[in-house]
């Protein structure tokens, strides 16, 4: 089952919800850009791997609902010929949404963009495209690299 709800998060009406089964959903709000997962909770292996992954501002922007104990965590995108959008600041209470544009890798520069496989990207993230958004403006973000 999937479904728009109030995110509990933002307040948003922009929140998807994918269900995996009886006992796991999907969060993604659109509204602030978050996600979570009934699985994403201190002490459950799901959540203990991934924090050990994180960037250590997304691990300050992460918080926990009251009621549920479920840890929103900020999203990251990446679609290789669209662009990504990342949380990106010096902390907490100074950071923004980052969008940038993927753009094709040129013939001179295919070597560089090597695979373990022996073939070759075919785009890159092109760093001067960069456009920061407010919170509120993931939407803006994910419109700016055509993802929406």
């Amino acid at each position: 089952m999937d479904n728009l709800i109030n995110c509990n998060r933002c307040g948003s009406d922009a929140c998807y919800v994918q269900e995996v089964n009886e006992s796991i959903k999907n969060y993604m709000c659109y509204g602030c850009g978050f996600i979570s997962n009934t699985l994403y909770k201190k002490g459950e292996e799901l959540f203990e791997q991934m924090s050990e992954t994180l960037p250590e501002l997304y691990k300050t922007l992460m918080g926990e609902e009251e009621d549920t104990g479920m840890i929103w965590v900020p999203s990251y995108v990446n679609v290789p010929d669209k662009g990504m959008v990342f949380a990106n600041g010096p902390n907490h209470e100074n950071w923004k949404w980052a969008a940038v544009k993927s753009t094709s890798i040129k013939e001179e520069e295919k070597e560089k963009f090597k695979k373990k496989d022996g073939t070759y990207f075919e785009n890159k993230m092109d760093m001067s495209t960069m456009k920061e958004f407010v919170e509120r403006d993931y939407m803006d973000a994910l419109e700016y690299i055509g993802v929406l």
